[in-house]
């Protein structure tokens, strides 16, 4: 499967982006999905997941409150919304699938980044 993030750009702090990670080559409406970032001279770090059936979705505190994940299994797509967002939110943002469904997911296939710079 290939996983490919859009939807970043250049945002004010305070405004929002919608992320977008588009699946092909297979379906992934049985993959527990995940979105993470890496920020320039840090280490890739969690952001939020979601389950196969999009029932539970965990976030990390960082975002919490203001990101929302989601998925839409019909169009194999998985969706984050950025709200209110601050400066540190700036980085490349991976999403990746876990094939098993897992809870918590072990992620194998990772997508190519989309870019989110936030300026104050």
């Amino acid at each position: 499967v290939q996983l490919q993030a859009s939807g970043g750009g250049l945002v004010q702090a305070g405004g929002s982006l919608r992320l977008s990670c588009a699946a092909s080559g297979r379906t992934v409406r049985n993959y527990s999905m995940g979105w993470f970032r890496q920020a320039p001279g840090k280490e890739r770090e969690f952001v939020a997941a979601i389950t196969r059936h999009g029932s539970r979705s965990y976030y990390a505190d960082s975002v919490e409150g203001r990101f929302t994940i989601s998925r839409d299994n019909a169009k194999n797509t998985v969706v984050l919304q950025i709200n209110s967002l601050k400066p540190e939110d700036t980085a490349v943002y991976y999403c990746a699938a876990d094939p098993r469904g897992s809870w918590p997911p072990r992620y194998e296939y990772w997508g190519q980044g989309t870019l989110v710079t936030v300026s104050s």
